[in-house]
């Protein structure tokens, strides 16, 4: 989608909202131009914060950004508000008297724009705060003994950029590191801005601790900020960057095979980087299992199915970010979010760690995600014990056992 067309999409938007909305307010003349002038300050602000990342007045840049991406966040409520208001109207106009039905009409139309900001409100407080840490037992038929335990800590869609910054990145470093993992994965979209304007931002990362590393794959977001040169600021910074290749990860006296794809946008820049998981094993050792793939997007599992991959963690949805979005994301993603089987494959899809666009995320928090490592057996025997009641069952957000 082209800048212009964003914008005028937006101002058909903000102008259905506006006729809709505006003359069933209670609102003398002066009361309807200001309703105008506030309906038009989302495209307004929207295009001047897609136009500042040239400028060279960073802050301004930033600002310009947050006000954009936050008026837009805001539209989007208010558009989905208006749609279901008009939903309401219907049934109201059919099913109450007329003097009834006049009321809804002007109480819906305060309604709207009163949830829309409480929405707002409540979106930004949820963006902002710490990322919860969600604990996933994933079950495991060729688990060696020695892996029993063995966790990932998974990061997802960062975005660091203008809205997410330097401090919010130091906090995730923190709390990941209390986490004492065997390893830490990053699977994309880590950021929105190229090397030279927020490798400050990014460094932190470079603080990641854990007993095998950190390893990184490529989402479509770097590769629109300009993949070869953060694959080289990644490398530099002790990140390991997988490009449709693998490791072997030697782990008390086990291995498991750990391997990456760049994303599929990656062949419209560079087709030699064409996303890969077939290549990505190409060499592996045959008997090593259990086999990890790091894949941005969770509809690579067809393929990393196919070529005998044990489990895939996936981020590129973040679940919607925001209500009505985290309803309607599974129609296009299937595996859009948490745990799920495709036949003899374990996917988990991040909801992600920061956020894209609108900083918003209402009912649909942010995750830092504990993956642990256990044989069918110990998850089968867990939910045994759940079942009886037993108060030393652990308790976690995301268990399966494998069917």
């Amino acid at each position: 989608m082209t800048l212009l067309t964003a914008i005028a999409l937006m101002a058909l938007v903000s102008g259905y909202i506006g006729v809709r909305l505006l003359p069933a307010l209670p609102l003398a003349a002066a009361g309807q131009a200001i309703g105008i002038v506030v309906l038009a300050l989302p495209v307004a602000l929207a295009s001047a914060s897609w136009l500042a990342r040239s400028l060279a007045q960073r802050r301004l840049a930033r600002l310009l950004s947050w006000a954009g991406s936050l008026t837009l966040g805001w539209l989007s409520s208010l558009l989905v508000l208006t749609l279901l208001r008009e939903l309401a109207l219907a049934l109201g106009t059919a099913l109450l008297p007329a003097g009834s039905a006049a009321a809804l009409r002007m109480g819906s139309a305060v309604a709207v724009p009163t949830l829309a900001a409480l929405a707002t409100l409540v979106g930004v407080y949820t963006a902002l705060a710490p990322p919860r840490v969600i604990e996933v037992s994933v079950p495991l038929r060729r688990l060696p003994p020695q892996l029993t335990g063995f966790t990932i800590v998974q990061l997802s869609d960062l975005h660091v950029g203008h809205t997410i910054r330097r401090r919010y990145v130091e906090r995730i470093v923190q709390q990941v590191n209390a986490l004492d993992a065997d390893l830490i994965a990053i699977t994309g979209d880590l950021v929105d801005g190229s090397v030279a304007e927020i490798a400050a931002e990014v460094a932190p990362l470079a603080q990641l601790r854990s007993r095998h590393g950190t390893y990184f794959v490529t989402g479509n977001h770097e590769y629109y900020a300009g993949a070869t040169d953060w694959i080289a600021q990644l490398r530099r910074m002790g990140i390991q960057v997988l490009l449709n290749e693998h490791v072997v990860i030697k782990h008390r006296a086990a291995a498991l095979i750990l391997a990456g794809v760049t994303d599929p946008v990656a062949q419209v820049f560079d087709l030699s980087q064409r996303s890969d998981p077939q290549a990505a094993l190409r060499g592996a050792p045959a008997l090593v299992r259990p086999r990890i793939l790091l894949a941005h997007r969770p509809r690579s599992a067809v393929a990393a199915e196919r070529v005998g991959f044990d489990l895939q963690l996936s981020g590129h949805t973040h679940g919607g970010q925001f209500w009505p979005w985290n309803l309607l994301v599974r129609y296009r993603e299937p595996l859009a979010t948490g745990l799920d089987r495709l036949d003899s494959l374990w996917v988990y899809t991040s909801r992600g760690t920061g956020f894209w666009g609108p900083p918003q995320r209402l009912g649909v928090p942010s995750e830092i995600t504990q993956l642990r490592l256990l044989p069918v057996s110990s998850i089968a025997a867990a939910r045994r014990s759940a079942q009886q009641g037993s108060p030393a069952n652990p308790k976690r957000r995301d268990s399966a056992v494998s069917a």
